[in-house]
């Protein structure tokens, strides 16, 4: 009974420990969301936002049309009315945990650009989330485009 009951402490502290250590990694602690004004499909081009009123953030795909699980995606982040020394996009399963799937994307000609990849699930259409935080003089600021992946047949 004593090493049943080690054992499951020892469980539980993996599992605290796991949650921390992610949790540690995202930092959503030190980020200031702002929702996006209006839906908006990342398949059929660039999506905007404002954040808090002073800047414009929008988010491309460097695809168009339907987005396969395992595609690699050209990124690019724009930040119109205040500089920004880094961006980086993650998807998240908005339904289903997927993992982390952070893509820090480099500085280009007044805009931000990188590669990113969507996971695989099992499921004929994911739903996914990609988070676009940005590191600004005033903080780092966030918001968030919705889309859908169909599996490919």
């Amino acid at each position: 009974m004593l090493r049943f009951l080690i054992l499951v402490t020892l469980v539980v502290i993996g599992v605290a420990l796991w949650y921390l250590f992610r949790y540690h990694l995202s930092d959503e602690g030190e980020i200031s969301w702002y929702t996006p004004e209006r839906a908006c499909d990342l398949r059929q081009g660039a999506c905007t936002t404002r954040l808090d009123g002073m800047a414009e953030l929008s988010l491309e795909f460097g695809v168009h049309g339907p987005v396969q699980a395992l595609q690699v995606l050209p990124l690019e982040v724009r930040l119109e009315g205040l500089a920004s020394r880094s961006a980086v996009v993650e998807f998240v399963g908005r339904d289903m945990d997927m993992g982390l799937h952070r893509f820090p994307l480099t500085p280009d000609d007044g805009a931000f650009r990188g590669e990113g990849q969507i996971g695989l699930c099992t499921q004929a259409v994911m739903a996914w989330r990609a988070n676009v935080v940005v590191d600004t003089p005033r903080g780092r600021l966030g918001t968030w485009f919705d889309f859908n992946v169909e599996r490919g047949g």
